[in-house]
């Protein structure tokens, strides 16, 4: 059933457009800051083991503060903690500039920055993600997550690409030009205004800060979702090796990597608005397995490949796979969970995402210092498929779920 005409009128009627433009452009800062970052550390060391460093500074933070940031979201109003979140990146940002100009930047110093980033993103992803839900109706969620799905990749494809092209002009005019995207997104923010909530504060107790991991312990589909995004992403992730791919066997330089760290965003994108036009109805479980079988394939072919638009190509698949899955697992997330345990459930959520991005980065990083770039990334890519397999025997409720929205 099309619901479009019903879409469009949440539109106009509500803050999600808002929403989107901030969520849009924090996705363009922050990433054109993560490849001025990555590109900046490796010129300093010419260390994969450092590259993967970046990636482990970021991912601590959010792993330590995990159960702060749920309770937080459920028990404070979302909106203004996401504000005070971007005002710390807008700080780093500011802070790397001003290194960069002056020429006094230290892999010690990135590293600091590059921890504080990861302490900030603890708190905007899963605050985001539980404020969503109250922006439209409970059965036009999946799309809505699509649609802001789309700008989000829209953020991720446009920040790689720019900033691999103001690179060229110095690293220090990529992080001004962050600093002004985040100043953007404090502004968008500040005309938020979400339904209120009607909640009543509950002090920080064990048994509270403790429930978004007891509630996805309880579901099994939940749980077997985002262990399923973890363990793929984790083994199968190529981010942080994309730098010495661009430089040293692609042969390509800072514009190189920008387009491949776009190159999954814009396949991603792609699919996030096919999913917005048409909705998956049937057989949401089995979908979700197949796509995350693709990105493993997808991986291979990437780390074998030694073509520069093949590569784009593979990476691009391999973005449209795995926003498939993201979408199969926000919705069943969002949906499945009361509002008022939100925050913590997307905080558990949100660990587990950060585990498969910043810690696959060390990963990556370590298993390419040990085995060589190309190895690593065709053994993870292996090694997704091996979990997919594997998930499918531990999770059989995830497999056999056919629809997002339980009765539709």
């Amino acid at each position: 059933m099309d619901h479009s005409p019903h879409f469009e009128q949440t539109l106009r009627d509500t803050p999600f457009p808002r929403f989107v433009c901030a969520q849009t452009a924090d996705f363009l800062a922050y990433n054109m800051l993560t490849v001025a970052v990555g590109w900046q550390v490796y010129e300093l060391t010419n260390s994969p083991l450092s590259l993967g460093l970046v990636g482990l500074v970021q991912f601590l933070p959010q792993f330590l503060l995990t159960l702060v940031v749920g309770h937080v979201a459920d028990q404070h109003e979302r909106g203004r903690v996401v504000m005070v979140c971007q005002g710390v990146m807008l700080a780093v940002a500011g802070l790397l500039a001003a290194g960069s100009f002056s020429h006094s930047l230290t892999e010690p110093l990135v590293l600091a920055c590059a921890c504080a980033l990861g302490a900030a993103r603890a708190f905007i992803h899963p605050t985001m993600s539980a404020l969503l839900p109250s922006l439209v109706e409970p059965r036009l969620l999946p799309r809505g997550l699509a649609l802001s799905a789309s700008g989000r990749q829209m953020g991720v494809i446009i920040g790689p690409a720019l900033g691999g092209a103001l690179y060229a002009l110095g690293a220090g005019v990529v992080y001004a030009t962050c600093a002004l995207a985040f100043a953007l997104t404090i502004a968008a923010l500040s005309g938020l205004r979400a339904p209120a909530r009607t909640t009543a504060r509950e002090p920080a107790t064990l048994r509270s800060v403790l429930g978004g991991i007891v509630y996805i312990r309880s579901r099994p589909e939940i749980l077997g979702a985002i262990s399923l995004d973890l363990f793929s992403v984790l083994l199968g992730g190529a981010t942080a090796l994309l730098p010495i791919f661009a430089r040293d066997i692609l042969n390509t330089g800072p514009w190189g990597l920008g387009l491949l760290r776009a190159a999954p965003a814009a396949g991603a994108l792609a699919m996030s608005l096919v999913l917005a036009r048409f909705p998956m109805h049937r057989g949401v479980g089995r979908i979700m397995f197949a796509a995350v079988a693709v990105f493993g394939l997808s991986t291979v072919a990437f780390g074998l490949s030694r073509s520069f638009s093949l590569s784009l190509a593979a990476l691009a698949v391999l973005g449209a796979s795995d926003m498939v899955s993201v979408v199969v697992r926000q919705s069943l997330v969002q949906l499945e969970t009361p509002d008022a345990m939100r925050g913590r459930v997307s905080a558990v959520n949100s660990v587990f995402i950060g585990t498969s991005n910043q810690l696959g980065e060390f990963e990556s990083g370590v298993t390419a210092a040990w085995f060589g770039t190309v190895p690593a990334v065709v053994l993870g890519g292996v090694c997704t498929l091996v979990v997919v397999g594997l998930w499918m025997r531990l999770f059989p409720e995830l497999l056999r779920r056919e629809r997002l929205v339980t009765g539709g």
